[in-house]
């Protein structure tokens, strides 16, 4: 199926377009009920890090038939967001990359696929937001569990439909927890390295000060 067939298939299917709209207004409502006050400088980091997570997406070191890769810490920026705002702003950053990786690369089989595979795994970075006032070995727990979150939306979307992937006699949920295990280990411990060794306090006290001046 080429680019332009996957594409076609969803954006035809009002299933799809109705369950990424509901995620959108549902990030939405909780950005209102948090009352989160978009200002330039936010909107602008936002679209940089969207923009950077996906050419560090580009960079892939492996990648998997059936969808998931390795990349040179796709991740990061995302998370970087959801430390620097909190974790409604990093749901929303990552829906925001999940929809341009899809329509970058779609891999299109049922909607609900397309949800666990796209916007709802990227939005689970957003869960390091919640430890950002911890120390570097709290936030690195966050990160932890937060690709934890992302490997489990990936996972059920294995074994829901991609079971027919499986080698014969091969568990399917054996099969999704070794096929997406195999690289979401590799991209975690990637970009735990990478959080641990950037400056976060210091990058946090940087935008927060901008933020104070505007």
């Amino acid at each position: 199926m080429t680019y332009n067939e996957r594409i076609a298939e969803i954006t035809k299917s009002p299933t799809a377009l109705f369950a990424l709209l509901g995620v959108f207004l549902l990030i939405y409502l909780i950005l209102r009920i948090r009352k989160i006050r978009f200002t330039t400088q936010m909107i602008t980091l936002v679209g940089i890090s969207v923009a950077l997570s996906t050419v560090l997406q580009l960079i892939t070191i492996i990648k998997l038939p059936q969808g998931g890769s390795v990349t040179a810490g796709s991740m990061v920026p995302i998370v970087l967001i959801a430390l620097f705002y909190g974790p409604e702003v990093g749901f929303l950053t990552g829906f925001l990359f999940g929809i341009i990786n899809f329509i970058m690369s779609p891999f299109a089989l049922h909607p609900v696929q397309v949800l666990f595979d796209y916007p709802l795994p990227f939005m689970a970075i957003g869960i390091v937001g919640y430890f950002r006032s911890y120390n570097t070995k709290g936030i690195l727990i966050g990160v932890i569990l937060a690709m934890l979150a992302r490997f489990a939306c990936h996972f059920i979307s294995g074994v829901v439909f991609f079971g027919s992937y499986a080698p014969k006699g091969t568990s399917v949920y054996l099969y999704s927890l070794l096929y997406n295990g195999s690289y979401m280990s590799l991209e975690a411990i990637i970009t735990c390295v990478i959080i641990a060794i950037l400056p976060i306090k210091r990058l946090s006290k940087l935008v927060k000060k901008q933020t104070s001046l505007n």
